[in-house]
């Protein structure tokens, strides 16, 4: 299937890029050029989808030919959205807010199709409990630099934030930054019509 379709990442994010070849996909990288500003009036799973809906659309617009992929993550504890960090003080202070509770992980993706202008946007929501943090391994995770280009200044996946997971309900590869089952489901059902 990956063949038949040229496929267009509207994404800088490595660990995006790293699923979808995980998975087998071949694709060029395309970063979008819009502002990523939530809209307060809309829930975090509406601005996810829409900021994944107008990234792909971006690039579709530059594009001749093939789909675009656009992707958005959003951190939510409480009523709190947690974005990248904007340095390690804010890093801290994020860690220090998730330790010992439960927050959400939304990840909006949209398909663009460039020729035709057909779309497809879809979110998906992941519960995300962290156990009690100590200060003294929250200053080191920070001091590595690894949690300041993540959004809620930590990673699943592929460093020390991994330990700060006590568990999860629903899709693992969302809180890393993409719902591979979801997005290859939709992008089968897409390229067929």
């Amino acid at each position: 299937m990956n063949q038949r379709i040229r496929l267009i990442l509207a994404s800088r994010s490595p660990r995006r890029q790293l699923l979808l070849k995980q998975i087998g996909y071949t694709f060029v990288v395309r970063p979008s050029r819009i502002e990523e500003q939530l809209d307060r009036r809309h829930s975090p799973a509406w601005n996810a989808k829409h900021l994944a809906l107008r990234k792909a659309a971006d690039v579709a617009s530059r594009t001749e030919r093939g789909v675009v992929v656009g992707a958005d993550t959003i951190v939510v504890l409480g009523k709190r959205v947690l974005g990248k960090p904007r340095d390690r003080g804010e890093a801290t202070r994020m860690l220090r807010s998730l330790s010992g509770r439960s927050h959400s992980v939304y990840t909006g993706f949209a398909l663009v199709d460039s020729e035709s202008g057909r779309m497809y946007s879809d979110v998906v929501k992941t519960r995300v409990w962290f156990r009690p943090l100590g200060r003294e391994e929250i200053d080191a995770y920070v001091a590595s630099g690894s949690p300041l280009d993540k959004a809620g200044a930590y990673g699943i996946q592929d460093d020390f934030g991994a330990v700060f997971v006590e568990r999860i309900q629903g899709c693992f590869y969302n809180v890393v930054g993409f719902p591979l089952v979801r997005f290859h489901r939709a992008l089968q059902a897409f390229v067929s019509h």
